[in-house]
Protein backbone atom coordinates (compact mmCIF):
# COMPACT_ATOMS: atom_id res chain seq x y z
CA UNK A 1 0.00 0.00 0.00
CA UNK A 2 1.14 3.55 -0.75
CA UNK A 3 -0.34 6.58 0.92
CA UNK A 4 0.43 10.17 1.88
CA UNK A 5 0.07 9.68 5.65
CA UNK A 6 0.19 6.45 7.66
CA UNK A 7 -1.18 6.67 11.22
CA UNK A 8 -0.43 3.72 13.49
CA UNK A 9 -2.88 3.40 16.35
CA UNK A 10 -6.49 4.62 16.40
CA UNK A 11 -6.67 5.99 19.93
CA UNK A 12 -7.35 9.66 20.58
CA UNK A 13 -4.07 10.83 19.02
CA UNK A 14 -4.49 8.61 15.98
CA UNK A 15 -8.07 9.75 15.41
CA UNK A 16 -6.98 13.39 15.58
CA UNK A 17 -4.07 12.81 13.19
CA UNK A 18 -6.00 10.78 10.62
CA UNK A 19 -8.99 13.10 10.58
CA UNK A 20 -6.86 16.24 10.25
CA UNK A 21 -4.66 14.79 7.51
CA UNK A 22 -7.59 13.44 5.49
CA UNK A 23 -9.60 16.64 5.83
CA UNK A 24 -6.62 18.54 4.39
CA UNK A 25 -6.51 16.32 1.33
CA UNK A 26 -3.98 13.64 2.21
CA UNK A 27 -4.67 10.01 1.34
CA UNK A 28 -4.48 8.51 4.82
CA UNK A 29 -4.30 4.97 6.20
CA UNK A 30 -5.23 4.44 9.87
CA UNK A 31 -4.02 1.13 11.33
CA UNK A 32 -5.56 -0.26 14.54
CA UNK A 33 -4.59 -3.56 16.16
CA UNK A 34 -7.92 -3.94 18.00
CA UNK A 35 -11.36 -4.64 16.55
CA UNK A 36 -12.57 -1.08 17.27
CA UNK A 37 -11.11 2.37 17.14
CA UNK A 38 -10.90 4.65 20.17
CA UNK A 39 -8.10 3.15 22.24
CA UNK A 40 -8.27 3.77 25.99
CA UNK A 41 -11.23 6.13 25.51
CA UNK A 42 -13.27 3.14 24.33
CA UNK A 43 -11.66 -0.21 25.17
CA UNK A 44 -10.06 1.09 28.36
CA UNK A 45 -13.36 2.39 29.72
CA UNK A 46 -12.31 6.06 29.88
CA UNK A 47 -15.71 7.11 28.54
CA UNK A 48 -15.26 10.70 29.64
CA UNK A 49 -13.21 13.75 28.72
CA UNK A 50 -12.08 15.42 31.91
CA UNK A 51 -12.22 19.17 32.31
CA UNK A 52 -9.28 21.05 30.80
CA UNK A 53 -8.13 23.90 28.59
CA UNK A 54 -7.52 23.21 24.92
CA UNK A 55 -10.26 20.70 24.15
CA UNK A 56 -11.28 22.51 20.97
CA UNK A 57 -10.92 21.61 17.30
CA UNK A 58 -11.70 17.95 16.55
CA UNK A 59 -12.95 17.08 20.08
CA UNK A 60 -15.63 19.76 19.76
CA UNK A 61 -16.54 18.47 16.28
CA UNK A 62 -17.06 14.98 17.75
CA UNK A 63 -19.09 16.35 20.66
CA UNK A 64 -21.48 18.17 18.32
CA UNK A 65 -22.02 14.99 16.32
CA UNK A 66 -22.68 12.98 19.48
CA UNK A 67 -25.39 15.44 20.49
CA UNK A 68 -27.51 14.15 17.59
CA UNK A 69 -28.12 10.88 19.46
CA UNK A 70 -30.22 10.49 22.63
CA UNK A 71 -28.13 9.88 25.76
CA UNK A 72 -24.90 9.70 23.73
CA UNK A 73 -23.13 12.58 25.50
CA UNK A 74 -23.57 15.01 28.36
CA UNK A 75 -21.78 17.53 30.56
CA UNK A 76 -21.06 16.71 34.18
CA UNK A 77 -20.66 18.67 37.37
CA UNK A 78 -19.13 17.34 40.58
CA UNK A 79 -21.53 15.68 43.02
CA UNK A 80 -20.48 14.09 46.30
CA UNK A 81 -16.84 13.75 47.24
CA UNK A 82 -15.05 12.16 50.16
CA UNK A 83 -12.85 15.25 50.61
CA UNK A 84 -15.92 17.40 51.20
CA UNK A 85 -17.77 15.12 53.58
CA UNK A 86 -19.55 16.80 56.49
CA UNK A 87 -19.64 14.36 59.44
CA UNK A 88 -22.42 16.37 61.05
CA UNK A 89 -24.76 15.58 58.14
CA UNK A 90 -25.29 12.05 59.37
CA UNK A 91 -24.67 10.75 55.85
CA UNK A 92 -21.93 8.17 55.23
CA UNK A 93 -18.76 9.43 53.57
CA UNK A 94 -18.85 8.76 49.83
CA UNK A 95 -16.24 6.16 48.75
CA UNK A 96 -14.46 8.57 46.41
CA UNK A 97 -15.74 11.20 44.01
CA UNK A 98 -18.93 11.44 41.97
CA UNK A 99 -19.85 13.36 38.83
CA UNK A 100 -23.45 13.88 37.74
CA UNK A 101 -25.05 14.98 34.48
CA UNK A 102 -25.75 18.73 34.57
CA UNK A 103 -28.12 19.87 31.79
CA UNK A 104 -27.40 23.51 32.59
CA UNK A 105 -23.79 23.24 31.48
CA UNK A 106 -22.36 23.71 27.97
CA UNK A 107 -19.23 22.45 26.24
CA UNK A 108 -17.43 25.74 26.81
CA UNK A 109 -17.80 25.11 30.57
CA UNK A 110 -15.51 22.05 30.26
CA UNK A 111 -12.47 24.04 29.11
CA UNK A 112 -10.86 24.87 32.43
CA UNK A 113 -9.11 22.96 35.21
CA UNK A 114 -6.43 25.35 36.53
CA UNK A 115 -6.83 27.77 39.40
CA UNK A 116 -7.76 25.60 42.37
CA UNK A 117 -5.51 26.01 45.40
CA UNK A 118 -6.26 22.38 46.26
CA UNK A 119 -9.24 20.15 45.79
CA UNK A 120 -9.57 19.67 49.53
CA UNK A 121 -9.75 23.37 50.29
CA UNK A 122 -11.43 24.77 47.17
CA UNK A 123 -14.81 23.06 46.99
CA UNK A 124 -16.62 26.17 45.72
CA UNK A 125 -14.12 26.70 42.89
CA UNK A 126 -14.19 23.05 41.81
CA UNK A 127 -17.97 22.92 41.77
CA UNK A 128 -18.15 26.12 39.72
CA UNK A 129 -15.35 25.40 37.24
CA UNK A 130 -14.85 21.65 36.86
CA UNK A 131 -17.09 20.07 34.24
CA UNK A 132 -16.36 17.15 31.91
CA UNK A 133 -17.88 15.27 28.97
CA UNK A 134 -19.13 11.69 29.56
CA UNK A 135 -20.12 9.79 26.41
CA UNK A 136 -21.34 6.42 25.20
CA UNK A 137 -18.45 4.47 23.59
CA UNK A 138 -20.56 2.80 20.88
CA UNK A 139 -21.92 6.15 19.73
CA UNK A 140 -18.41 7.62 19.88
CA UNK A 141 -17.06 4.88 17.57
CA UNK A 142 -19.91 5.30 15.09
CA UNK A 143 -19.51 9.07 14.98
CA UNK A 144 -15.75 9.02 14.52
CA UNK A 145 -15.85 6.32 11.84
CA UNK A 146 -18.50 8.32 9.98
CA UNK A 147 -16.39 11.49 10.19
CA UNK A 148 -13.35 9.63 8.83
CA UNK A 149 -15.42 8.14 6.00
CA UNK A 150 -16.84 11.56 5.06
CA UNK A 151 -13.35 12.79 4.15
CA UNK A 152 -13.26 10.31 1.28
CA UNK A 153 -9.53 9.94 1.87
CA UNK A 154 -9.11 7.78 4.97
CA UNK A 155 -8.83 4.00 4.94
CA UNK A 156 -9.33 2.44 8.39
CA UNK A 157 -7.83 -1.02 8.86
CA UNK A 158 -8.69 -2.82 12.11
CA UNK A 159 -7.39 -6.08 13.60
CA UNK A 160 -3.98 -5.36 12.05
CA UNK A 161 -0.87 -4.25 13.94
CA UNK A 162 2.45 -2.72 13.04
CA UNK A 163 5.04 -5.52 12.85
CA UNK A 164 8.33 -4.14 11.49
CA UNK A 165 9.92 -1.04 10.01
CA UNK A 166 12.56 -0.32 7.38
CA UNK A 167 14.66 2.75 8.14
CA UNK A 168 18.08 4.20 7.38
CA UNK A 169 18.26 5.78 10.84
CA UNK A 170 16.68 9.11 9.94
CA UNK A 171 13.97 8.20 7.42
CA UNK A 172 11.30 5.47 7.38
CA UNK A 173 11.07 3.80 3.99
CA UNK A 174 8.30 1.27 4.73
CA UNK A 175 6.34 -0.60 7.37
CA UNK A 176 5.41 -4.25 7.52
CA UNK A 177 2.00 -5.02 9.00
CA UNK A 178 0.89 -8.11 10.89
CA UNK A 179 -1.15 -9.27 7.89
CA UNK A 180 2.03 -9.37 5.78
CA UNK A 181 1.33 -6.23 3.75
CA UNK A 182 3.83 -3.42 3.32
CA UNK A 183 2.87 0.21 3.82
CA UNK A 184 4.79 3.12 2.26
CA UNK A 185 3.94 6.71 3.15
CA UNK A 186 5.26 10.23 2.80
CA UNK A 187 4.73 10.81 6.55
CA UNK A 188 4.20 8.48 9.53
CA UNK A 189 2.46 9.20 12.83
CA UNK A 190 3.06 6.92 15.82
CA UNK A 191 -0.13 6.97 17.89
CA UNK A 192 0.33 3.55 19.50
CA UNK A 193 0.30 4.83 23.09
CA UNK A 194 3.51 3.01 23.94
CA UNK A 195 5.51 4.52 21.06
CA UNK A 196 6.00 1.10 19.47
CA UNK A 197 6.85 2.39 16.00
CA UNK A 198 9.22 5.06 17.30
CA UNK A 199 11.04 2.58 19.55
CA UNK A 200 11.37 0.15 16.65
CA UNK A 201 13.06 2.95 14.72
CA UNK A 202 15.76 3.06 17.42
CA UNK A 203 14.77 6.39 18.95
CA UNK A 204 15.93 7.16 22.48
CA UNK A 205 13.31 6.44 25.12
CA UNK A 206 12.68 7.30 28.77
CA UNK A 207 10.90 5.12 31.32
CA UNK A 208 9.95 5.56 34.95
CA UNK A 209 10.40 8.63 37.07
CA UNK A 210 13.16 11.05 36.09
CA UNK A 211 15.81 12.12 38.58
CA UNK A 212 15.60 15.73 39.74
CA UNK A 213 18.91 16.64 38.13
CA UNK A 214 17.92 15.36 34.66
CA UNK A 215 15.62 18.30 33.91
CA UNK A 216 16.03 20.31 37.11
CA UNK A 217 12.38 19.75 38.05
CA UNK A 218 11.77 20.78 41.68
CA UNK A 219 8.97 18.22 42.20
CA UNK A 220 10.98 15.29 40.84
CA UNK A 221 12.49 12.69 43.13
CA UNK A 222 16.16 12.99 43.94
CA UNK A 223 16.97 9.67 42.26
CA UNK A 224 15.34 8.01 39.23
CA UNK A 225 12.99 5.06 39.71
CA UNK A 226 11.38 2.54 37.42
CA UNK A 227 7.96 3.35 38.87
CA UNK A 228 5.11 4.51 36.65
CA UNK A 229 1.64 5.85 37.34
CA UNK A 230 -0.86 3.31 38.64
CA UNK A 231 -3.26 1.59 36.23
CA UNK A 232 -7.04 1.17 36.39
CA UNK A 233 -9.44 -1.48 35.15
CA UNK A 234 -12.69 0.42 34.72
CA UNK A 235 -16.09 -1.23 35.01
CA UNK A 236 -19.69 -0.26 34.38
CA UNK A 237 -22.80 -0.87 36.46
CA UNK A 238 -26.46 -0.46 35.44
CA UNK A 239 -29.62 0.24 37.49
CA UNK A 240 -31.88 -2.66 38.40
CA UNK A 241 -35.36 -2.97 39.88
CA UNK A 242 -34.24 -5.82 42.14
CA UNK A 243 -31.68 -4.55 44.68
CA UNK A 244 -29.28 -7.11 46.07
CA UNK A 245 -25.62 -7.78 46.81
CA UNK A 246 -24.15 -9.67 43.88
CA UNK A 247 -22.27 -12.81 44.91
CA UNK A 248 -18.54 -13.06 44.31
CA UNK A 249 -17.20 -15.56 41.79
CA UNK A 250 -16.28 -18.91 43.30
CA UNK A 251 -13.13 -18.87 45.48
CA UNK A 252 -12.91 -15.08 45.22
CA UNK A 253 -11.84 -13.44 48.53
CA UNK A 254 -13.99 -10.55 49.69
CA UNK A 255 -11.18 -8.67 51.42
CA UNK A 256 -8.66 -6.23 49.94
CA UNK A 257 -5.71 -8.58 49.65
CA UNK A 258 -3.48 -6.29 47.60
CA UNK A 259 -3.29 -3.35 50.04
CA UNK A 260 -4.51 -2.28 53.46
CA UNK A 261 -7.83 -0.79 52.35
CA UNK A 262 -9.90 -0.71 49.19
CA UNK A 263 -8.97 2.23 46.93
CA UNK A 264 -11.25 5.19 46.41
CA UNK A 265 -13.36 5.10 43.27
CA UNK A 266 -14.29 7.77 40.74
CA UNK A 267 -17.98 7.36 39.84
CA UNK A 268 -19.10 9.04 36.63
CA UNK A 269 -22.76 9.06 35.61
CA UNK A 270 -23.53 8.23 31.98
CA UNK A 271 -26.41 10.20 30.42
CA UNK A 272 -28.51 6.98 30.43
CA UNK A 273 -28.14 6.52 34.21
CA UNK A 274 -25.42 3.83 34.25
CA UNK A 275 -22.29 4.42 36.33
CA UNK A 276 -18.67 4.29 35.18
CA UNK A 277 -16.49 3.02 38.04
CA UNK A 278 -12.78 3.85 38.09
CA UNK A 279 -10.66 2.51 40.98
CA UNK A 280 -7.76 4.88 41.76
CA UNK A 281 -5.77 2.80 41.07
CA UNK A 282 -6.58 -0.87 40.53
CA UNK A 283 -2.89 -1.78 40.46
CA UNK A 284 0.34 0.03 41.32
CA UNK A 285 2.41 0.93 38.28
CA UNK A 286 5.44 -1.00 39.49
CA UNK A 287 3.33 -4.07 40.14
CA UNK A 288 1.82 -3.80 36.65
CA UNK A 289 5.29 -3.67 35.07
CA UNK A 290 6.35 -6.83 36.92
CA UNK A 291 3.33 -8.79 35.67
CA UNK A 292 2.99 -10.19 32.18
CA UNK A 293 -0.01 -8.36 30.69
CA UNK A 294 -2.46 -11.35 30.67
CA UNK A 295 -1.69 -12.04 34.32
CA UNK A 296 -2.02 -8.36 35.22
CA UNK A 297 -5.40 -8.13 33.51
CA UNK A 298 -6.64 -11.30 35.23
CA UNK A 299 -5.54 -9.97 38.63
CA UNK A 300 -7.22 -6.62 37.97
CA UNK A 301 -10.49 -8.38 37.11
CA UNK A 302 -10.37 -10.15 40.48
CA UNK A 303 -9.87 -6.81 42.19
CA UNK A 304 -12.85 -5.33 40.30
CA UNK A 305 -15.15 -8.06 41.66
CA UNK A 306 -13.80 -7.61 45.18
CA UNK A 307 -14.13 -3.81 45.06
CA UNK A 308 -17.69 -3.95 43.70
CA UNK A 309 -18.73 -6.50 46.34
CA UNK A 310 -17.28 -4.23 49.04
CA UNK A 311 -19.10 -1.18 47.67
CA UNK A 312 -22.44 -3.00 47.65
CA UNK A 313 -21.99 -4.13 51.25
CA UNK A 314 -20.77 -0.85 52.72
CA UNK A 315 -22.83 1.56 50.59
CA UNK A 316 -26.36 0.15 50.16
CA UNK A 317 -27.23 2.55 47.30
CA UNK A 318 -25.00 0.43 45.03
CA UNK A 319 -27.21 -2.62 45.67
CA UNK A 320 -29.56 -1.04 43.14
CA UNK A 321 -27.01 -1.62 40.36
CA UNK A 322 -25.59 -4.65 38.57
CA UNK A 323 -22.07 -5.12 37.23
CA UNK A 324 -22.65 -5.22 33.46
CA UNK A 325 -19.26 -4.60 31.82
CA UNK A 326 -15.55 -4.74 32.58
CA UNK A 327 -13.21 -2.98 30.19
CA UNK A 328 -11.35 -5.37 27.86
CA UNK A 329 -8.14 -3.40 28.39
CA UNK A 330 -6.37 -2.04 31.45
CA UNK A 331 -6.25 1.75 31.44
CA UNK A 332 -2.54 2.60 31.36
CA UNK A 333 -1.64 6.17 32.33
CA UNK A 334 2.08 6.00 31.60
CA UNK A 335 4.59 3.76 29.84
CA UNK A 336 7.69 4.76 27.88
CA UNK A 337 8.32 8.27 26.54
CA UNK A 338 10.38 9.25 23.51
CA UNK A 339 13.16 11.85 23.52
CA UNK A 340 12.15 14.45 20.97
CA UNK A 341 13.56 17.69 19.66
CA UNK A 342 12.20 19.26 22.87
CA UNK A 343 11.21 17.61 26.17
CA UNK A 344 8.22 19.16 27.95
CA UNK A 345 8.96 19.45 31.68
CA UNK A 346 7.59 20.79 34.93
CA UNK A 347 9.23 24.12 34.07
CA UNK A 348 6.80 24.54 31.15
CA UNK A 349 3.83 23.62 33.30
CA UNK A 350 4.83 26.08 36.03
CA UNK A 351 5.68 28.90 33.62
CA UNK A 352 2.34 28.73 31.81
CA UNK A 353 1.70 30.32 28.45
CA UNK A 354 2.74 33.77 29.67
CA UNK A 355 6.15 32.46 30.75
CA UNK A 356 6.91 30.20 27.79
CA UNK A 357 8.87 31.53 24.83
CA UNK A 358 8.24 28.70 22.36
CA UNK A 359 7.21 29.81 18.86
CA UNK A 360 5.78 26.39 17.95
CA UNK A 361 3.04 25.75 20.54
CA UNK A 362 0.39 23.57 18.91
CA UNK A 363 -1.98 22.85 21.79
CA UNK A 364 -2.62 24.00 25.34
CA UNK A 365 -3.47 22.07 28.51
CA UNK A 366 -3.88 22.73 32.22
CA UNK A 367 -4.42 19.38 33.93
CA UNK A 368 -2.66 18.84 37.24
CA UNK A 369 0.56 16.92 37.69
CA UNK A 370 -1.49 13.90 38.62
CA UNK A 371 -0.01 10.66 39.95
CA UNK A 372 -1.83 7.55 41.11
CA UNK A 373 -0.46 4.98 43.50
CA UNK A 374 1.80 5.10 46.53
CA UNK A 375 4.77 3.63 44.66
CA UNK A 376 5.30 6.90 42.77
CA UNK A 377 6.39 8.57 46.00
CA UNK A 378 4.18 11.62 45.37
CA UNK A 379 0.62 10.34 45.01
CA UNK A 380 -1.89 13.10 44.41
CA UNK A 381 -2.41 16.19 42.29
CA UNK A 382 -0.39 19.34 41.85
CA UNK A 383 -2.87 21.79 40.33
CA UNK A 384 -1.58 24.50 38.03
CA UNK A 385 -2.05 28.25 38.14
CA UNK A 386 -2.49 28.69 34.38
CA UNK A 387 -2.57 26.73 31.10
CA UNK A 388 0.70 25.83 29.38
CA UNK A 389 1.56 25.08 25.76
CA UNK A 390 3.00 21.97 24.13
CA UNK A 391 5.60 22.72 21.41
CA UNK A 392 5.47 20.94 18.04
CA UNK A 393 9.04 19.77 18.71
CA UNK A 394 7.67 17.40 21.39
CA UNK A 395 6.13 15.42 18.51
CA UNK A 396 9.39 15.10 16.54
CA UNK A 397 11.53 12.11 17.58
CA UNK A 398 15.10 13.35 17.67
CA UNK A 399 16.87 12.75 14.38
CA UNK A 400 13.94 11.59 12.23
CA UNK A 401 12.62 13.47 9.22
CA UNK A 402 9.30 11.77 8.32
CA UNK A 403 8.01 10.55 11.69
CA UNK A 404 5.88 12.22 14.36
CA UNK A 405 4.61 10.82 17.67
CA UNK A 406 1.15 11.84 18.91
CA UNK A 407 0.27 9.86 22.02
CA UNK A 408 1.18 9.70 25.72
CA UNK A 409 4.67 8.48 24.67
CA UNK A 410 5.56 11.87 23.14
CA UNK A 411 8.53 13.84 24.41
CA UNK A 412 7.52 14.60 28.00
CA UNK A 413 9.24 14.21 31.32
CA UNK A 414 7.46 11.85 33.70
CA UNK A 415 5.94 14.77 35.63
CA UNK A 416 4.81 16.57 32.47
CA UNK A 417 3.34 13.34 31.10
CA UNK A 418 1.19 12.97 34.22
CA UNK A 419 -0.49 16.23 33.22
CA UNK A 420 -0.45 15.97 29.43
CA UNK A 421 -1.91 12.48 29.03
CA UNK A 422 -5.65 13.22 28.85
CA UNK A 423 -7.74 12.18 25.84
CA UNK A 424 -8.58 15.61 24.43
CA UNK A 425 -4.97 16.75 24.73
CA UNK A 426 -3.83 13.63 22.86
CA UNK A 427 -6.41 14.35 20.16
CA UNK A 428 -5.02 17.89 19.86
CA UNK A 429 -1.50 16.50 19.46
CA UNK A 430 -2.84 14.24 16.74
CA UNK A 431 -4.62 17.11 15.00
CA UNK A 432 -1.34 19.03 14.96
CA UNK A 433 0.55 16.00 13.62
CA UNK A 434 -1.93 15.39 10.80
CA UNK A 435 -1.92 19.07 9.90
CA UNK A 436 1.89 19.14 9.88
CA UNK A 437 1.93 16.12 7.55
CA UNK A 438 -0.32 17.99 5.11
CA UNK A 439 1.89 21.10 5.20
CA UNK A 440 5.03 19.01 4.72
CA UNK A 441 3.52 17.39 1.61
CA UNK A 442 2.36 20.75 0.26
CA UNK A 443 5.75 22.45 0.74
CA UNK A 444 7.80 19.31 -0.02
CA UNK A 445 9.75 19.62 3.23
CA UNK A 446 10.65 17.21 6.00
CA UNK A 447 8.41 17.24 9.06
CA UNK A 448 10.94 19.01 11.34
CA UNK A 449 11.07 21.83 8.78
CA UNK A 450 7.34 22.55 8.79
CA UNK A 451 7.09 26.32 9.50
CA UNK A 452 5.60 26.66 12.99
CA UNK A 453 3.80 29.92 12.19
CA UNK A 454 2.10 28.27 9.21
CA UNK A 455 1.16 25.26 11.33
CA UNK A 456 -0.38 27.48 13.99
CA UNK A 457 -2.37 29.41 11.36
CA UNK A 458 -3.79 26.15 10.00
CA UNK A 459 -4.71 24.99 13.51
CA UNK A 460 -6.50 28.24 14.29
CA UNK A 461 -8.43 27.84 11.03
CA UNK A 462 -9.56 24.46 12.41
CA UNK A 463 -10.79 26.23 15.58
CA UNK A 464 -7.96 24.96 17.78
CA UNK A 465 -7.45 27.09 20.89
CA UNK A 466 -3.84 28.25 21.24
CA UNK A 467 -4.36 31.15 23.67
CA UNK A 468 -5.83 31.74 27.09
CA UNK A 469 -8.35 33.07 27.85
CA UNK A 470 -10.70 32.15 25.03
CA UNK A 471 -10.92 34.77 22.32
CA UNK A 472 -14.34 36.24 21.56
CA UNK A 473 -14.24 34.52 18.16
CA UNK A 474 -13.55 31.13 19.74
CA UNK A 475 -16.21 31.62 22.41
CA UNK A 476 -18.78 32.51 19.73
CA UNK A 477 -17.84 29.38 17.77
CA UNK A 478 -18.15 27.13 20.81
CA UNK A 479 -21.45 28.68 21.86
CA UNK A 480 -23.24 27.16 18.84
CA UNK A 481 -23.21 23.53 19.99
CA UNK A 482 -26.02 22.40 17.70
CA UNK A 483 -24.46 23.59 14.44
CA UNK A 484 -23.47 20.74 12.11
Amino acid sequence: MKTDCAVIGAGSGGIGAALAAARLGLDTVLIEKADRIGGTAVRGGVHCWEMGAGGTGIPFDIYRRLKRFPDAVGIYSIGRHCLWHDPSSGEPCYPGGETVIDPERRYVDTLRRHGARSMRGDEAFCRAQWHGVPFEPDAYCRVVERMLAETGRCTVIKDVAFADVETDGVHISSLTLSNGESLVAHSYVDATGDGLLTVACGCEQMTGQDARDRFGEPSALEKPTGHINGVSLIFRVSPTNFPRIEPLPEKMPADCWWQKDFPVVSVNHYPCGDLNMNMLPTMEGGEFVRFAYPAAYAECRKRVYAQWHHLQIVFPEFQGYRLTWIAPEVGVRESRRIVGEYVLTEHDLSAGLSGQTHKDIICIADHAMDTHGASTGRAGCGDLKAPYGVPFRCLIPKGFDNLLIACRAASFSSLAASSCRLSRTMMQLGQAAGTAAAIAKELDVDLPNVPPDRLRVHLREQHVQLEWPLTDRMRDYLSDEDRI
